[in-house]
């Protein structure tokens, strides 16, 4: 493929396996890492011109890929579209910047209000798309627009035009981030790093960090108990299918032991639906995103 900054080579057949956190899934029917916008905006017509589905990929993190593999183009953002720039007090993130990095400079720049995301393993555009948070703030408090592009062109659009809500955005298939601005507040990088250090801390001694996951599974269902604590006293923690082990360590995280398919993973998430629902008549939604076609068996 030919872009007017140079060439975006598309592959075909690449394993996904290797390019998500949790490390399963078959292979992507197309991939391609596009390094500036209009390589992405070349991509995302090329896919359009064949009724392609186009799937941004991030850092691989809330993904779940079926086994057999994806029908789509999945896009990995870098070069410029991966790079961080301060602005005054904006924070300017390529869509495929990773959050860690996004950090680190706005730490630089004494800008604070970022520290929440030191728990998101994932990028800008992955962000955005799904609202993500953590320790009571997330994208819709901080962002303050985002550049979108598809088939059609790019456009900025600010978080209420998203419709940022818990774990949610209004973009719609065939949409990728490619810019991220955020909006962020002086604060000396000395209580930055001591802020940072203390999250860090506490997700390391509440979550599976060490482990090969796909981050949290479910989303946290209204009233005082969260998905991992109903999990939990469901007697799950531990519960293994294949490869895979609901999180000893945090209910609402799925282990890969090695070797585990998405399938196993699919079927811990079943059942742990099914008996949160038997139990507590809670019926959980999924946070994780499912690919090619993989998709949650009804609860009987």
């Amino acid at each position: 493929m030919s872009a007017g900054d140079g060439t975006l080579e598309v592959r075909e057949h690449v394993s996904l396996a290797r390019h998500t956190t949790f490390g399963a899934g078959g292979p992507a029917r197309w991939y391609a890492e596009p390094a500036t916008l209009s390589q992405l905006e070349e991509a995302l017509h090329w896919a359009a011109e064949r009724s392609v589905v186009v799937v941004p990929l991030g850092l691989g993190s809330n993904l779940l890929a079926h086994d057999d593999g994806v029908d789509a183009l999945v896009l990995r953002l870098g070069g410029a579209l991966a790079a961080v720039i301060v602005e005054g007090s904006l924070l300017v993130a390529g869509g495929g910047a990773a959050n860690a990095v996004c950090l680190h400079h706005a730490r630089r720049a004494g800008l604070g209000g970022f520290e929440f995301a030191c728990a998101i393993p994932g990028t800008a555009g992955g962000g955005v798309r799904m609202n993500a948070g953590a320790y009571g703030s997330d994208w819709a408090s901080v962002m303050e627009r985002a550049l979108v592009v598809d088939a059609g062109g790019a456009a900025w659009r600010t978080p209420a035009g998203l419709d940022l809500t818990y774990r949610h955005s209004g973009l719609a298939p065939g949409q990728v981030v490619a810019v991220v601005e955020y909006r962020l507040t002086q604060r000396p990088p000395a209580e930055i790093r001591a802020h940072v250090a203390e999250l860090n801390a506490r997700r390391k001694a509440s979550q599976p960090t060490n482990r090969r996951t796909f981050g949290s599974v479910f989303k946290n269902p209204p009233g005082e108990l969260g998905a991992g604590r109903l999990i939990e006293l469901c007697g799950l923690q531990g519960h293994r299918s294949g490869g895979a082990v609901i999180s000893p360590r945090h209910a609402n995280f799925i282990e890969n032991e090695g070797g585990a398919l998405a399938a196993d993973a699919v079927a811990l998430m079943v059942e742990a639906r099914r008996r949160a629902r038997d139990q507590f008549g809670v019926m959980l939604e999924h946070e994780v995103v499912l690919l090619g076609g993989l998709e949650l068996p009804a609860v009987e």
